[in-house]
């Protein structure tokens, strides 16, 4: 089982596949590296992919402490990873948390990315509901120590914007369940109160978002409500970004629409790797 080290000295477990270009897969709060098996397989046809599990997710260690749980370390943990593997530049793919990861790695190192997927994120961003977002996120943390996380899973892991993947493919929503359950209540705490809780909302970011240079997509469904509008911010800042929409898909929509998803990724890729994405898609620059 091989496992990296980051400059602060956790031990991340990692997956990787295939060989040319690297893509590294940045899962969300409720899943792992397992989330991003259909693009693992998909993708490492053509090129090299790396998929870890964030800190807090066994078999990645488990630090105790939650000051070492942040969005920063988050996005270092990305930098990390690239040097610990020998690779200078790479695409990162990100989907909620480790979308949020993505925007933020992009804002602090975009010359390591050769290019940024962010998807579904923006949940506690809204200057209305942020707050409220942090108190839960809090509350959460502490049910989850309380009662464990085969219960995390069976309430948290059915809201509303998991259930488009319950209804499209119920064996991989019970799969999702299942992984989900087997998470570490501690790491899951720890995530969430370091991570969750104290993340900065998009809405105060635009300034370095529009510092961005590495070529963007942002991924959004359109029936993961809390994603909707800050996509949008994030298109209208970031220089370099497009932005799609799937239709009737909720907040995993590498997982509801495997083909879909992954056919949006390779045509961004090829323009990429063609050079032809740029700050030209941006409304209003002529």
């Amino acid at each position: 089982m091989p496992f990296l080290t980051t400059d602060d000295g956790v031990k991340l477990h990692y997956e990787e596949s295939g060989s040319g270009t690297p893509i590294v897969f940045l899962h969300e709060f409720a899943g792992d590296w397992r989330t991003w098996e259909p693009q693992l397989r998909h993708f490492s046809r053509r090129y090299r992919c790396i998929a870890y599990n964030a800190r807090g997710y066994p078999p990645s260690d488990v630090p105790a402490d939650v000051e070492r749980y942040s969005q920063q370390r988050a996005r270092d943990d990305i930098r990390a990873a690239l040097d610990a593997l020998g690779i200078e530049r790479a695409h990162i793919v990100g989907n909620s948390m480790g979308g949020f990861a993505t925007l933020h790695f992009g804002m602090a190192y975009s010359a390591r990315a050769l290019s940024l997927v962010v998807a579904g994120c923006g949940y506690g961003a809204h200057p209305d509901s942020y707050e409220s977002f942090q108190a839960q996120a809090r509350e959460l943390a502490k049910t989850m120590l309380e009662k464990g996380m085969p219960h995390i899973a069976a309430t948290y892991g059915h809201g509303p914007g998991r259930l488009p993947l319950r209804d499209k493919d119920p064996r991989g929503f019970a799969e999702f369940i299942r992984h989900f359950s087997e998470h570490s209540a501690q790491g899951s705490a720890n995530t969430m109160l370091g991570y969750q809780a104290r993340r900065p909302s998009l809405y105060d970011l635009t300034a370095d978002m529009a510092r961005i240079s590495a070529p963007t997509l942002i991924v959004a469904g359109d029936e993961d409500d809390a994603v909707l509008e800050p996509s949008l911010l994030m298109k209208r800042s970031i220089p370099t970004a497009g932005l799609v929409v799937l239709p009737k898909s909720g907040h995993m929509t590498n997982l509801e629409d495997p083909a879909l998803f992954n056919r949006l990724l390779e045509d961004f890729f090829h323009q990429v790797e063609a050079g032809r994405w740029g700050p030209k898609a941006v409304i209003g620059n002529q």
